[in-house]
């Protein structure tokens, strides 16, 4: 019983200390976005130019704000080229509308299909790499809401040994319980994990955002690279490792507005997320199931009863500083919290457990309408 008990002990511990060491690198990192010179000072003419590719399918309510804030750029040089599948799709007449709108952007809708693998949103931006006209391309998702210093933000993030650089989504504009519950998970959950690791040199693709220089993709084997994987992130962090260079984030993230959410929408997003996780980086995702509070607090539970403590006041106590530790890190990075966002976190860690398992049943979920199956996809080492 001892025995056990110290055990506990010693893995509240170390859960604990890991939890605050990951919130602090990313408090860190979000506190050197606000001092570090901006090259948004730069005058955006002595900027090279970039070709910027989203992929676009159907129309969501917030679909609007995000597509626009791509034609509202403050960067003299950039191309916009939105990649369509369909035609009839209801979110073309949207995008028609907004190239009217700004015709002085350098904009395009390229309409088509290719099928180069298993992962629809990588065929629907073939035909865009394809036409893109610049050095560096940026890859993001139509959901990602551009700042007007979005392209400067990227640019300052490249380094010498930079073979990629992406942005984690940072959930914003929330509204119900459940999107709260989401920006518990996209924020001070995935985005504090993604800047920790980032810091401490493990950093790994999202595919969000993601920028590159044209000539380092076409050397690693081009676009077509990133279907040796169904999902592009993670072929994304193969193909820059294996070059020698290292994937990096930028600074301060981008907003991922919201809206409002179910709890199935939320769920079956997870599960999908998980299971990629699963299949691409397994050594990684073994480890999350102990990730949340829930461990830990039930470990110091029964550690308190052990030992003849207040079980209230010991699990009381590690719950207070496992989220204040959670609500410092939103406060300092600029990101979303609320009078609700202490209970959507008691319910993400809640969930993490049974995602996890989830995630272990089954190999295929859908996308968009697309069924996916992780046995089509090509592992890469």
């Amino acid at each position: 019983m001892d025995e056990i008990a110290w055990g506990c002990a010693v893995f509240v511990g170390l859960a604990t200390l890991l939890h605050f060491a990951s919130a602090l690198l990313a408090t860190y990192r979000a506190r050197r976005s606000h001092e570090a010179p901006a090259l948004a000072d730069a005058p955006s003419p002595s900027l090279p130019p970039i070709s910027v590719l989203r992929p676009v399918r159907g129309l969501d309510p917030l679909d609007e704000i995000t597509l626009r804030s791509s034609f509202t750029l403050d960067y003299a040089h950039y191309e916009l080229i939105l990649c369509c599948e369909d035609a009839d799709d209801p979110v073309v007449p949207l995008i028609r509308r907004l190239m009217a709108e700004y015709d002085h952007v350098d904009a395009k809708l390229l309409i088509g299909r290719d099928v180069l693998c298993s992962n629809p949103k990588l065929n629907n931006l073939i035909k865009g790499w394809r036409d893109a006209r610049h050095a560096w391309v940026v890859m993001a998702d139509s959901n990602v809401l551009m700042p007007a210093d979005y392209l400067q933000r990227l640019l300052a993030g490249w380094r010498a040994d930079t073979g990629l650089l992406c942005a984690p989504p940072i959930g914003c504009m929330p509204k119900g319980f459940w999107a709260e519950v989401e920006c518990a998970f996209l924020n001070t959950y995935q985005a504090r994990w993604q800047y920790a690791a980032d810091t401490v040199g493990l950093g790994f693709a999202q595919g969000k955002t993601m920028l590159w220089r044209r000539a380092d993709l076409e050397q690693a084997g081009g676009i077509r690279a990133l279907g040796a994987e169904i999902a592009e992130d993670a072929a994304a962090t193969k193909v820059v490792r294996r070059t020698g260079k290292r994937v990096r984030l930028v600074d301060r993230a981008f907003g991922q507005p919201l809206g409002s959410r179910t709890a199935s929408q939320i769920w079956s997003r997870q599960v999908r997320w998980a299971k990629l996780r699963r299949v691409t980086f397994p050594l990684f995702f073994v480890p999350e199931l102990l990730s949340g509070s829930v461990a830990p607090l039930i470990a110091a539970g029964f550690a308190a009863y052990a030992f003849d403590l207040s079980i209230v006041g010991i699990v009381g106590g590690l719950g207070l500083a496992w989220y204040a530790s959670e609500a410092m890190l939103a406060r300092a990075a600029g990101w979303h919290i609320g009078p609700l966002s202490p209970l959507a976190w008691l319910a993400r860690d809640a969930m993490l457990p049974v995602l996890w398992v989830q995630a272990w049943l089954g190999n295929s979920f859908s996308w968009r309408g697309n069924d996916m199956h992780l046995a089509n996809a090509v592992p890469s080492n």
